[in-house]
């Protein structure tokens, strides 16, 4: 026996075991960006295998990092063409990253937690599964066995039904699909995980343009962006309504916060469909011959920003009023515990009805005839105002690097800056314009952004300090 090697033996295992030993001192919040920031290195070195990149060597260390970041925060902005840029390996890099970001970095906390021999306890469960958006729907494990499941069930559908598609595609798509079955259910599954995840990423040099007057495409493309975006929460609360039950005891309620999530979701696609076919309709909407193409792709056009990132029409082509009206849904997002960006529907829904509350003299914030607890309403403020911070940092830095060096125009570097921030991934053709400076930002971006609300939430729901000391009340004027 080498007895050299025992004391190198020892000291690594010491060494492991006193890493394990930090992890379980880290909060939950400093944990989770840990574990998303070790998951996008880990994507950035495979990314930077020549065998990833089509071309001669390898990717550059910036592109191989703003596409791991951009894929694990489900964003979809890319300086790259994942299509005819990255190999097979390549892109399967980028697929896995999607789905691990979409599956939620809490889940993969979770599981972290349980590697390293953390037992959790029974305020950290709640606080995890408050993030998640599962409130006290079960137990942690539970919610996480359920929505692996509620993933791969959607994903699994609606491969199928893309796979239809990709059996019969565009005229453009004929020779690259070929005669098989098999590079079909490839980019069928791709783009159903991309969508689900919210991701937005195409193996299609100009996204889903070309899908457009396939309605089964562009339809199921959207209800996996709207499932994906509804937050497993809804799911998980709607899979236990027995609305056929009669026994209250045993029936199972429509959650305050499933009822807030579907209504706004509900409004938000029916009003950005409206205004865009109000704004497009001569416009980028001329193009498509069939008037039900028109409103498939409208109703699309209205989903996409909410956070998926792919476009069924030039981005750059459309009018002012309607890049407005997309930054607007982009801001907003989808809803808490899901693949999904922004600052949240049901932060948008408190914040308008803490304003309605103060406007009538209310002390306490009604949504339905339910009182808001103060902790959330402080929570969506929170959230709202970093999420506002955020965007015009990062937009006036971009602005001090892009213009005049890159000639960017601002307004498209604003809308650039809410996409990465929201974690959408719509873009007025600039992310392959910005100069190295303006890519970093736009990762710090993503990265801020996908985060962001994740760590507010446990922030503000670890364990409360008791004060013991009281200053005295004094009014300062405001407005």
């Amino acid at each position: 026996m080498n007895t050299e090697l025992v004391p190198y033996k020892v000291m690594n295992s010491g060494l492991i075991w006193k890493m394990a030993d930090g992890f379980k001192k880290l909060s939950p919040q400093w944990l989770v960006a840990l574990i998303f920031m070790l998951a996008i290195s880990i994507g950035t070195i495979l990314l930077l295998l020549p065998f990833s990149s089509t071309a001669q060597g390898s990717l550059s260390l910036l592109d191989a990092l703003f596409t791991s970041t951009s894929a694990l925060c489900v964003t979809g902005l890319t300086v790259l063409d994942i299509g005819s840029e990255l190999t097979l390996f390549g892109q399967l890099i980028v697929l896995t990253l999607i789905q691990l970001g979409g599956l939620g970095i809490m889940t993969i906390g979770t599981f972290l937690l349980v590697i390293i021999g953390q037992r959790i306890s029974m305020q950290s469960e709640n606080v995890l599964l408050n993030t998640l958006g599962t409130g006290e729907s079960g137990s942690l494990y539970t919610v996480i066995k359920s929505v692996i499941t509620f993933t791969l069930i959607f994903e699994g559908i609606g491969t199928l039904l893309l796979w239809f598609c990709y059996l019969k595609p565009p005229d453009v798509y004929a020779d690259l699909m070929g005669n098989g079955f098999a590079r079909p259910l490839y980019y069928a599954l791709f783009h159903a995980i991309s969508a689900f995840c919210n991701a937005g990423f195409s193996l299609h040099s100009n996204s889903l343009i070309y899908f457009r007057e396939s309605p089964l495409y562009m339809l199921t493309a959207a209800l996996l962006i709207v499932a994906g975006g509804l937050g497993f929460m809804v799911a998980y609360n709607l899979a236990g309504v027995r609305f056929w039950q009669h026994n209250l005891i045993k029936k199972v309620r429509v959650k305050l916060h499933t009822r807030l999530a579907l209504s706004c979701t509900a409004f938000l696609i029916v009003a950005g469909t409206l205004l865009f076919l109000s704004q497009e309709w001569n416009n980028t909407l001329s193009e498509i011959p069939q008037t039900h193409n028109k409103l498939i792709t409208a109703f699309f056009q209205a989903v996409t920003p909410r956070t998926a990132g792919f476009n069924a029409v030039p981005m750059t082509e459309i009018h002012s009023l309607s890049r407005f009206t997309t930054n607007l849904l982009m801001f907003i997002g989808g809803s808490p515990g899901s693949a999904a960006g922004g600052i949240k529907t049901t932060t948008f829904v408190v914040l308008l009805m803490t304003i309605v509350a103060i406007c009538r003299g209310r002390s306490s914030t009604i949504v339905a005839n339910r009182c808001v607890h103060d902790r959330i309403v402080r929570e969506s403020i929170v959230i709202f105002l970093l999420f506002l911070f955020g965007i015009m940092t990062a937009y006036g830095v971009l602005l001090f690097t892009e213009n005049p060096a890159t000639a960017i125009e601002a307004s498209n570097l604003f809308f650039e800056t809410v996409s990465a921030f929201a974690t959408v991934g719509l873009s007025m053709d600039t992310t392959t314009a910005l100069s190295n400076a303006g890519r970093l930002i736009i990762i710090v971006s993503m990265y801020v952004g996908r985060l962001g609300p994740m760590t507010v939430a446990l922030l503000i729901g670890n364990r409360q300090i008791a004060e013991s000391i009281h200053y005295p009340e004094e009014d300062v004027v405001v407005g």
